[in-house]
């Protein structure tokens, strides 16, 4: 069920429920004044045009109060109109100028100024009347009589009779000189309507008035007429704005009883309505609900807009006046709140629908204008110029306060708050104090304001965030180059990870199946990954070049890149090297192109006697075809393995320090034995038996 909200019965505003009114007879507008003074209305209303305040060059009469009263205007018995009584007080405003040379002519001058000071005050007051839809401007001439001129004292007061107006509306009244001296007079006031007052029997249209109630259900907000059916009415709602004329925004002719319904979001405090009777000349009732509703507050600020104008204007567009101050501040690049700066803009309510202009010399994208509401809550903010200007800079903010004898003093606006620039803390602005002030006096700042109190400069820190990046960049140069330089030290590292390391594999071809022993061997190496170079692989590289050049240049390319080279002992390994022991060089001739093993010895076995080999070389047997006893001495030097019984020690020997991974070591010795197993079992037999081996290892080692 709807609830009843408002009462158009209710008096609203300054205005008291009044019982009985003061009849006036007569259509005339008429003027009185207090005992002492004479006054006159101006035949006819005239243009209301306050123009600028002037200066006084002597006492002045001007308005400094206002009374309002209601009467009824009547021009029979029960045919009257509401009325607003207006009473002026009015006041000596002002002194008489005292001449410079007052002492040196003495009673002369006193003589020429008692004349004009004994002379009577003459003012005239414009009264201005507004209540929707009527409009009006009468002017008042009044005069004071010497005697009751006091600087500074009231003289009296003025009545004017009267403003008609109707039931239920709001008038404004304003009152101010020709020429002003002082800011307007302005009074505003919500009449009664016909049931706040005891006039039904004197008002005729209050007699068949349409009787309006305005009730909330939920969002919906329901405009109740009570009339009788087939009556016409008129129906208007406007926006009652105090700046400006009175905005139409919906009206129909309607027949009773009618329920209009609107929308929450409609409310706004201005927002009034108006009824009236269809008939000639009948009275309009109007009220404006919604003034205290808090919903209709914050619509009105949802429908308020900040428009920002070039150059340095700036215009707040609202359906109605604002309980709001506006404010300049200061938005930092990196965030925080807006910060209040000075001098804010003058500290009352903000002029609606109206271009105003900042007090600045320079715009800047940093600085915006908010909105601060009568609850001291920012409703509004919008940054300066931010299409024409750019987005926010990082520019510190440097605030100028101007003390008595040339003092002053100078601090940097920041989120913690105004920091001395030559002080002892820990922000950004102490840090730079000393450069900011050099920035400041070469001009390198912009001055957005200046005043008697102070002045506000803007001043670019680009150049310090781009030293600031200057070192981090050369840090970060620093940096890359000692990884540059690490990754070149690594380099011959990073290859073997990558490509695995080089292995040249030097066996004696004792029989066919011994070189499918070592051709198995050789290929499952290549799956650790390693790189194996073997003559098996080469035969037409070491035709055309020859069993010496051809090791030569692997052996070379191998060490080169941090290789080794496997010495893989058989008996006719052995048996070789027992014979270059003995014989010297010329022992290796014997045997065919193809032997590299026999080629080598000539380089092998230097290396070996020069304590050259440690590191570069690695030994190996199978354990099935020799004895480790059998290996000559000389190559004791170097780690020599039994295969496949050391196959984990050996894979480790390859792979080199640093690049074995211990948790995989036994599944790849695991794979290369499986992969030996055929051919080892195949050379038992066509090599001999183990005693043969013995045989061979003992003579070997007697060599040695």
């Amino acid at each position: 069920m709807p609830v009843p909200w408002f009462l158009l019965s209710l008096a609203l505003g300054r205005s008291p429920v009044v019982l009985s009114l003061e009849r006036l007879a007569g259509p005339q507008d008429a003027v009185r004044c207090s005992p002492g003074l004479s006054c006159h209305l101006w035949d006819g209303d005239v243009l209301c045009l306050p123009g600028s305040i002037v200066s006084a060059p002597e006492p002045v009469l001007v308005p400094t109060h206002l009374q309002t009263e209601l009467v009824l205007r009547c021009h029979q018995e029960t045919d009257c109109e509401l009325c607003v009584r207006v009473v002026i007080h009015l006041t000596v405003h002002g002194h008489w100028e005292k001449p410079e040379d007052e002492e040196q002519f003495g009673r002369a001058a006193d003589l020429e100024l008692e004349e004009p000071r004994n002379a009577s005050l003459q003012a005239q007051v414009v009264l201005s009347f507004q209540a929707y839809p009527t409009a009006r401007c009468v002017l008042l001439e009044v005069q004071v009589p010497a005697a009751l001129v006091q600087p500074g004292q009231s003289v009296g007061s003025v009545v004017f009779d009267c403003f008609e107006a109707a039931l239920g509306a709001e008038v404004r009244i304003w009152s101010y000189t020709q020429p002003r001296y002082k800011k307007e007079l302005n009074f505003t006031q919500q009449l009664p309507d016909c049931r706040g007052l005891e006039v039904r029997d004197s008002i005729q249209s209050c007699w068949a008035l349409p009787w309006l109630n305005v009730s909330a259900d939920g969002d919906d907000v329901h405009l109740v007429l009570e009339v009788s059916e087939e009556q016409h009415f008129g129906l208007s709602l406007y926006w009652n704005q105090v700046q400006g004329p009175t905005k139409p925004w919906w009206h129909r002719n309607l027949t009773g009883p009618q329920t209009i319904t609107l929308n929450h979001t409609d409310l706004v405090p201005c927002l009034c309505i108006q009824v009236w009777p269809l008939e000639l000349d009948s009275v309009r009732t109007s009220i404006c609900p919604f003034r205290k509703d808090p919903r209709a507050y914050r619509n009105l600020w949802r429908a308020t807009r900040l428009q920002l104008l070039h150059p340095l204007g700036w215009r707040l567009d609202a359906p109605c006046s604002l309980p709001a101050e506006a404010s300049l501040c200061w938005q930092a690049l990196g965030g925080g709140p807006c910060q209040s700066l000075v001098p804010p803009l003058p500290r009352e309510n903000v002029t609606v629908n109206k271009a105003l202009d900042f007090p600045l010399l320079k715009g800047h994208p940093n600085l915006c204008v908010q909105q601060v509401s009568s609850w001291e809550k920012v409703q509004l903010q919008e940054c300066l110029w931010s299409d024409s200007l750019g987005p926010l800079k990082d520019d510190m903010l440097l605030v100028e306060t101007r003390g008595p004898q040339a003092n002053r003093s100078l601090c940097a606006l920041e989120l913690s708050g105004c920091t001395p620039l030559l002080s002892r803390a820990s922000t950004r602005a102490a840090r730079l104090g000393e450069q900011l002030l050099q920035d400041l006096q070469s001009g390198q700042c912009l001055q957005l304001w200046d005043d008697d109190l102070g002045a506000l400069w803007a001043c670019p820190m680009d150049k310090y965030i781009h030293q600031r990046w200057a070192l981090v960049w050369l840090a970060c140069l620093l940096f890359a180059a000692v990884l540059f330089l690490l990754l070149l030290l690594k380099k011959d590292h990073v290859k073997v990870a990558s490509r695995g390391r080089a292995a040249l594999l030097l066996y004696s071809a004792d029989n066919a199946d011994f070189e499918r022993l070592v051709g198995a061997l050789a290929s499952a190496l290549c799956q650790l990954p390693l790189r194996v170079a073997v003559d098996l692989w080469s035969r037409r590289e070491l035709s055309a070049q020859g069993a010496l050049a051809w090791f030569h240049a692997q052996r070379r390319q191998t060490l080169q890149e941090g290789g080794v080279v496997v010495l893989l002992f058989s008996p006719g390994a052995v048996a070789l090297c027992r014979e270059w022991l003995q014989d010297g060089a010329s022992a290796t001739g014997a045997h065919g192109p193809h032997d590299a093993f026999a080629a080598s010895l000539n380089c092998v076995l230097p290396d070996f006697m020069q304590g050259r080999a440690p590191g570069r070389y690695v030994g190996a047997y199978f354990d099935s075809l020799l004895r480790r006893d059998a290996v000559p001495s000389l190559f004791l030097a170097v780690p020599v393995l039994a295969l496949p019984s050391q196959l984990p020690d050996f894979l480790r020997a390859l792979q080199g320090p640093g690049l074995s991974h211990p948790g995989r070591l036994a599944d790849r010795a695991e794979q290369v034995s499986q992969a030996l197993q055929p051919a080892l079992g195949c050379c038992v037999g066509p090599l001999g038996t183990p005693e043969t081996g013995r045989e061979m290892g003992l003579e070997a080692g007697d060599g040695t």
